[in-house]
């Protein structure tokens, strides 16, 4: 049981259980969403993220939030877009697959996710989103599990993507 829910937000000033970090391999800050985590949760998170050692495109992995509001940072690396037939609606599927999979590791009861991909890395926005909220719809439907997903949105324009795609009944 679950609910998920489209905002306009800065995704670091969030007091949610976990906010996802759309991240490098390297996982030690880079421009965009990633620098801005980085930035707000503190030197802490660097060192964090360098005892991991890095994290390969579609997979998810998790730290404290140090300075955050957010209890946890999950760190995940999106495809870079390369036209589509690359391969990149499947590792963008798991990257919102593995972050819910820490999410319940974790029981982690609310996530806000950024939109992965759709930056730098060039995603289609209107794809991205669609791949997110199917994702996350899925993961919902098949969990007892109360769980809040955000999708936080830095403008209008991408937050009219993701309210096109909600369900009626989403919050």
């Amino acid at each position: 049981m679950g609910h998920l829910k489209a905002i306009e937000a800065d995704i670091t000033t969030l007091s949610v259980a976990a906010i996802v970090n759309a991240a490098n391999e390297t996982l030690l800050g880079g421009g965009g969403v990633d620098g801005a985590i980085h930035r707000a949760a503190g030197p802490e998170l660097l060192e964090a993220c360098r005892k991991i050692g890095g994290c390969p495109t579609g997979e998810a992995r998790l730290t404290r939030g140090y300075q955050l509001a957010a209890t946890y940072v999950i760190h995940t690396v999106g495809p870079v877009w390369r036209g589509g037939n690359a391969g990149e609606a499947h590792l963008l599927q798991a990257c919102y697959n593995n972050c819910l999979r820490l999410a319940t590791e974790h029981s982690i009861r609310s996530i806000a996710f950024p939109a992965i991909s759709c930056g730098i890395y060039g995603y289609p926005v209107s794809q991205a989103a669609a791949i997110a909220v199917q994702s996350c719809a899925q993961y919902i439907n098949h969990t007892d599990r109360e769980l809040t997903v955000y999708f936080v949105c830095f403008d209008k324009a991408m937050l009219a993507h993701y309210q096109k795609l909600l369900p009626p009944d989403a919050d």
